[in-house]
């Protein structure tokens, strides 16, 4: 009975195997005949990609200008030492970031050895102040004693005139007309070096005015080398780069500090020839255009607005392009010299253009442009400006109210048939969908 059980049981498990063999055989066969397309065929669908797409519109478009520069500052006073010496008195204002105004003392250096020099010459201008006085005294009186001496040579000259009638009249005596003619060789004489008198007591007077002129010139200068000790600011503004110290030694023309005016900002802005050669006027000048400074920072981002205010002289060494400088008009608070900012200027605008994504223009330069069914083309376009994830392209007249695709993906291309994404899809796409997805199942 053992025996006969398990030759049953091998017997069973042969025809099972057969059994399984031959359904596996058939199952291979029905897979090569459905190959080969001895099985149902099925409609194949078109593939249709969905993108994104936009309409091209023509139009006025503004170019925004995006470059980066230094703020500088256009006011700058450095204040040097006028006097060598000790300084004797500082400001408290006078730190780093302090606030100063115009005319305030600043710094003192020690005034002794001027005071006395200026002392000394205010002596000296008084000395000469009496000297021009006595000298115009002497020419007083030697104005008087020459009026009294040509009075007398005229009296004289009478008498010589009267001894002259009597001896025409047989009554005069020669002798007495000779003693009156040598009496006016005499006055004329003394009127003469009167004259000389005169002149002498006026050349002093000429001599002492230049030497009150010579001291008021010392005493000025006296005063201005007292002056020089003092440093005081010549406009209202903050302080940067203080050297001095209280108590110090300084030496004539040495840099104690630097004012800066925080409200006269500009940005020096380095350009290439073609992008100065955008901002120039019809006459070849740089064109006053409005900018904005932008001043990124963890904090946040600050602006302010500019204007182009000139163009630099000579090219710096190295370089080819050009350096333009914007004035800053407001907003400038809390810009400070040094800052490295960016600055967006205003181009002329642009007509007959468009803006578009950037990853819309290929690399070969052209755009993909969708049909009424939805089939894409190859359209060459003319970039003209970039701006940023942006450009702005020259709109032809193929691309005028044309659908492009606003992103370019590896898939698409000409030929290829695609939807707008923010379109429904249409009901013949969902039924090859659900098709596709039968008879994947």
């Amino acid at each position: 009975m053992r025996f006969l059980f398990r030759s049953l049981s091998g017997l069973f498990i042969t025809f099972l195997t057969f059994g399984l063999l031959f359904l596996a055989g058939f199952q291979l066969w029905q897979a090569v005949v459905a190959r080969d397309g001895g099985g149902p065929a099925r409609d194949a669908a078109e593939q249709v990609y969905t993108a994104r797409l936009l309409t091209v519109t023509p139009q006025v478009v503004q170019p925004v200008m995006q470059v980066f520069g230094n703020v500088e500052s256009r006011r700058r006073l450095q204040l040097r030492a006028g006097a060598a010496g000790q300084i004797v008195h500082l400001d408290p204002a006078l730190q780093e970031g302090g606030r100063v105004e115009a005319g305030q003392l600043l710094v003192r250096v020690d005034p002794s050895s001027a005071q006395a020099a200026l002392d000394s010459q205010l002596a000296a201008r008084d000395d000469a102040e009496a000297t021009l006085r006595d000298a115009r005294r002497n020419v007083e009186v030697a104005t008087e004693n020459q009026t009294t001496l040509e009075r007398q040579a005229e009296l004289r000259r009478a008498a010589v005139e009267r001894h002259l009638a009597l001896q025409q009249r047989g009554l005069g005596i020669s002798s007495e007309r000779e003693a009156a003619e040598l009496a006016v060789s005499e006055a004329e004489q003394a009127v003469v070096s009167g004259r000389a008198g005169l002149a002498a007591a006026e050349s002093a007077v000429t001599v002492a005015e230049n030497a009150l002129r010579r001291a008021e010139i010392a005493l000025s200068e006296a005063r201005r080398d007292l002056a020089d000790t003092e440093i005081r600011a010549g406009f209202a503004g903050r302080v940067t780069a203080v050297t001095a110290v209280e108590g110090g030694l300084v030496s004539l023309n040495e840099q104690l500090a630097e004012i800066i005016d925080p409200d006269a900002l500009e940005v020096q802005v380095p350009l290439s020839l073609d992008q100065f050669s955008r901002l120039l006027a019809d006459g070849g000048g740089l064109e006053e255009r409005p900018a904005r400074v932008i001043l990124d920072g963890s904090a946040g981002r600050l602006t302010a607005e500019a204007q182009l205010d000139r163009a630099a002289a000579s090219v710096a060494e190295g370089s080819a392009g050009r350096i333009v400088y914007a004035r800053v008009l407001s907003g400038g608070a809390a810009l400070r010299p040094g800052d490295f900012v960016s600055v967006e200027i205003a181009e002329p605008p642009l007509a007959n253009a468009a803006q578009i994504p950037a990853a819309a223009v290929g690399s070969d330069g052209a755009v993909l442009v969708a049909d009424a069914a939805g089939r894409l083309s190859a359209v060459p376009v003319r970039v003209l400006r970039r701006q940023g994830d942006d450009v702005i392209i020259e709109v032809p007249a193929a691309l005028r109210d044309a659908r492009i695709v606003a992103e370019r993906a590896p898939q698409l291309g000409a030929g290829i048939r695609v939807r707008d994404a923010a379109a429904p899809a249409p009901a013949e796409d969902q039924q090859a969908q659900s098709h596709r997805r039968q008879g994947n199942g």
